[in-house]
């Protein structure tokens, strides 16, 4: 286990002091994992989420499509009409991010809103970075949100057989959108404090962009209609793990026909598929093989185990441990693995805890699990490589010739992550806790 906890913090370290090159490093430690055994190969493709990749590379293309019909260009146009200044601008869009990622997995979000970002910040000649670093940490927020809204949301979701409106509602009480809400408003004022400097009006030309071709458009969110249809189909139907990417990818594959034989050249194809980000997608592959490892080799059972230790049987201690441990734990790691672990380390402890304090172990566990919900879907905020919504902002500045310095997301996301966590963890204790 301990040459396993070296190796990624090692590799965590590289990949902070050495951005440029962090997609080599955490594929270089990846393949250490496994040469040296700490993830045996028959566990290669169960720690890669294919889901993930295929959804980020197929999401990719068709936004290429989507800004080669111009569109984005109309939609930043339609922004600046309505706002103020470059300020309110930068709160919009963290707003409209978050609105999409409740119902919309959070990478495909940042894919979708990065573009009319990167135009508003075209015309207005500023920089793009603090714009597609609010909206990435804005999509990490709503994720817990809704039971689509992120992977973990799903699995808690499963774990304690919630359907789609008790994420509104729970036995009797307002339940964990609520919380995620009264941090999204705290947030946009983050945002709004963040920008505070930026009061430059925005030109009005009174003309809108005009769209090329709708195709893409409708093919665009089409993807987010099927996403969030998908999250709602019955186990019955038996849908592989991989739904969101193979829908995303079907889409893209659809969106490169229709481009071909409307421009019959070969370039309306290669064109779209040059715009997908190897390099992002490298670094995640490089991190979920490290998470592989890890998890294979008991560190996060280690975790899980130590944090199930520390509360002994004060439950408002222990509800605290699980949020602030999560937070600091997914600021460096895939919150999925984690908080998989945690679900039946959570469930056992509550059993455990019920009867010393005299109620039923459901009441017990819901504080400790929205908390964990909530702490690992935040926490994530914290570092550049903490979630994939971050590391795909990232990708999408670095193509248009920006470097991110760790300090560039430190800034935003660290009090970001403060004003969603601290009002969700009060909400959630003052609501649920026994």
């Amino acid at each position: 286990m301990l040459p396993a906890i070296i190796l990624f913090a090692a590799t965590y370290v590289l990949m902070l002091t050495f951005s440029k090159y962090r997609p080599y490093i955490a594929l270089a430690s990846g393949i250490i994992f496994i040469v040296s055994g700490m993830l045996p190969v028959s566990d290669i493709i169960g720690s890669l989420d294919f889901n993930v990749l295929l959804m980020i590379g197929g999401t990719m293309g068709l936004v290429q499509l989507f800004i080669d019909s111009r569109m984005p260009e109309r939609m930043a146009d339609m922004i600046m009409e309505k706002v103020p200044n470059v300020q309110w601008a930068a709160v919009c869009l963290s707003l409209f991010a978050g609105v999409i990622s409740a119902f919309v997995d959070n990478v495909a979000t940042v894919l979708m809103v990065a573009p009319v970002a990167l135009e508003i910040c075209k015309k207005l000649k500023t920089n793009p970075v603090p714009f597609i670093i609010s909206i990435a940490v804005s999509s990490n927020l709503q994720g817990a949100a809704t039971l689509v809204g992120d992977t973990t949301a799903i699995m808690l979701g499963s774990a304690l057989d919630m359907n789609f409106m008790e994420f509104f509602w729970y036995q009797g009480k307002l339940s964990i959108f609520f919380a995620v809400e009264l941090g999204a408003v705290l947030s946009a004022v983050i945002v709004y404090f963040i920008f505070r400097k930026d009061k430059g009006a925005i030109p009005r030309s009174g003309q809108l962009t005009e769209v090329n071709d709708m195709v893409p458009t409708v093919l665009l969110f089409g993807a987010i209609g099927l996403l969030v249809c998908a999250s709602f189909a019955p186990d019955s139907w038996n849908l592989p793990a991989e739904i969101n990417g193979i829908i995303c990818c079907s889409l893209l594959v659809v969106g490169l026909v229709y481009n071909f034989l409307k421009k019959k050249s070969f370039q309306a194809v290669t064109g779209p598929l040059k715009a997908i980000d190897f390099e992002t997608l490298g670094l995640l592959t490089g991190l979920f093989l490290m998470i592989g490892g890890i998890t294979h080799e008991g560190v996060i059972d280690a975790l899980a185990g130590l944090l199930a230790n520390l509360g002994g049987g004060n439950l408002f201690m222990m509800y605290t441990i699980i949020v602030w441990a999560s937070v600091l734990i997914s600021a460096f790691i895939d919150n999925i693995p984690y908080v998989a672990t945690m679900i039946p380390v959570i469930a056992g402890l509550a059993a455990q805890m019920a009867p010393g304090l005299g109620v039923d172990a459901s009441l017990v566990g819901i504080p400790l699990f929205f908390g964990l919900l909530s702490g690992a879907t935040l926490g994530g905020n914290i570092t550049p490589i903490g979630a994939s919504a971050n590391i795909t902002g990232i990708g999408i500045l670095r193509k248009e010739g920006y470097d991110v310095k760790n300090s560039d997301f430190f800034k935003i996301g660290i009090p970001f992550t403060l004003a969603a966590i601290v009002p969700a963890y009060i909400y959630i204790w003052l609501v649920y806790g026994v």
